[in-house]
């Protein structure tokens, strides 16, 4: 049993948002699809931090989710900036059993084992916004505050996953970053970046490793996590 990542699916198999027309992104279900099944077997998992659908209401993603059921293995989601769609958990785990939505399970203030390890995190938030949205910085800050301690309480080492970067360029997400290293945590795997993006990614900080895992960076291909 093996662990992966991959990050930013961008499905719209009910929306007419089609990737391809971006760059690198030609053929990306049908790549994404075949580069799935070839590394990921029915006993393994995959999380996947954020962006997983362009549906603008939970209905709407039900043929993304249902695509998403569909691959091998046992995923796990949290929520990005682009998941308009998502949810209260209590909604989320009913429309899954209504739909037979049976192998996905979302992170949301919690934490869920996996291949011996806690799967936590959040979406995070850009650091960069007025101070306005300080409010949903802190938001996001107590969220991966309350996924990495119920984590900890289940005497699970916690893998963390977030949307957003905590670090990007020159910038940084002090109160993101705060959790962390209250934690000790020592690697987060992100997503969000693209394209040119890539090239202002940081790879590590403050003794903290950062793994961009969104699906166009890493060749339409889940990342296998090695522990």
């Amino acid at each position: 049993m093996s662990l992966f990542t991959i990050s930013d699916l961008h499905l719209s198999l009910n929306t007419d948002k089609p990737m391809d027309v971006f760059y690198g992104w030609k053929n990306y279900i049908e790549r994404l699809t075949a580069n799935w099944k070839r590394v990921v077997g029915e006993n393994d998992t995959v999380v996947i931090p954020g962006d997983i659908s362009w549906a603008l209401k939970l209905e709407e993603a039900v043929k993304d989710l249902k695509f998403l059921d569909s691959l091998p293995g046992k995923k796990i989601i949290l929520k990005g900036n682009h998941d308009l769609w998502w949810s209260t958990m209590k909604k989320l785990n009913a429309f899954f059993e209504e739909n037979g939505i049976k192998s996905v399970s979302c992170v949301f203030n919690n934490s869920i084992e996996a291949e011996g390890y806690g799967i936590c995190g959040s979406r995070g938030w850009f650091f960069d916004r007025p101070e306005a949205e300080k409010k949903v910085i802190l938001r996001e800050a107590g969220r991966l505050e309350m996924s990495i301690a119920d984590c900890e309480k289940k005497g699970l080492a916690p893998l963390v996953f977030l949307h957003y970067p905590p670090v990007y360029e020159n910038s940084k997400c002090d109160e993101i970053l705060d959790v962390l290293k209250k934690h000790n945590i020592k690697t987060v795997y992100h997503g969000h970046i693209h394209g040119s993006g890539l090239h202002k990614s940081v790879n590590e900080y403050d003794g903290i490793i950062l793994k961009l895992v969104s699906c166009d960076c890493i060749d339409f291909t889940p990342y296998r996590i090695i522990l």
